[in-house]
């Protein structure tokens, strides 16, 4: 699962057609080279490889004064697919790590209110669940188990550290549901100017 494929085609997305630069210029605006690694040449590789997956097209060659010509791109009714599919499971998904949440969240408006607070809501499921196994392992630090080493004492400061963690989560989880459930944001079928839909 990357999260580079999702921003790219996403940004791709959004603008209707674009070239790597302001795919680029996207990205950092959204500070994802901090987050998501996504570096330069990781973008232009990016591009070419969905294209040649068939989810990206050439439209157009653009002149640069800078460098070479840039090729101009835009997603084709496969890349919509591969899109949603991996925008959904960045939200829903809590296994899919931190990167891929972080690379959905810019284009939860592209959902429909309704359905981006089915999946938010299996996430927070998800984030509860890891939080009863992460007591579960703080609890066995606290009582070892006969006949065995255990864990020494001070491991529990780390498990305490992802317990104070994964909870933080969930409560801004919990808090981002109740707004939106509140009517903020604007998202798609509300309005043809949601954020993240490509221009009419």
């Amino acid at each position: 699962m990357s999260a580079t494929r999702l921003l790219v085609l996403g940004a791709v997305r959004m603008r209707g057609e674009a070239h790597g630069y302001q795919v680029r210029q996207d990205l950092l605006l959204w500070a994802a080279d901090q987050w998501a690694n996504v570096k330069p040449g990781s973008i232009y590789h990016a591009l070419k490889k969905l294209a040649a997956d068939g989810l990206l097209e050439e439209v157009s060659t653009e002149e640069s004064e800078l460098g070479p010509d840039r090729v101009v791109y835009r997603i084709t009714p496969q890349g919509e697919g591969e899109f949603f599919f991996l925008l959904n499971k960045g939200i829903a998904e809590t296994e899919t790590g931190p990167a891929m949440f972080n690379a959905a969240l810019p284009f939860i408006t592209t959902l429909e209110r309704g359905n981006l607070i089915f999946l938010l809501k299996s996430r927070i499921q998800q984030t509860k669940a890891g939080a009863d196994s992460t007591r579960l392992l703080i609890d066995n630090t606290i009582a070892p188990i006969e006949g065995q080493l255990g864990k020494p004492p001070h491991v529990r400061e780390m498990f305490t550290y992802w317990l104070v963690t994964i909870e933080a989560e969930l409560n801004w989880l919990q808090d981002l549901v109740t707004r939106i459930e509140a009517g903020e944001y604007t998202f798609t079928g509300e309005s043809p100017d949601a954020f993240g839909n490509p221009p009419r």
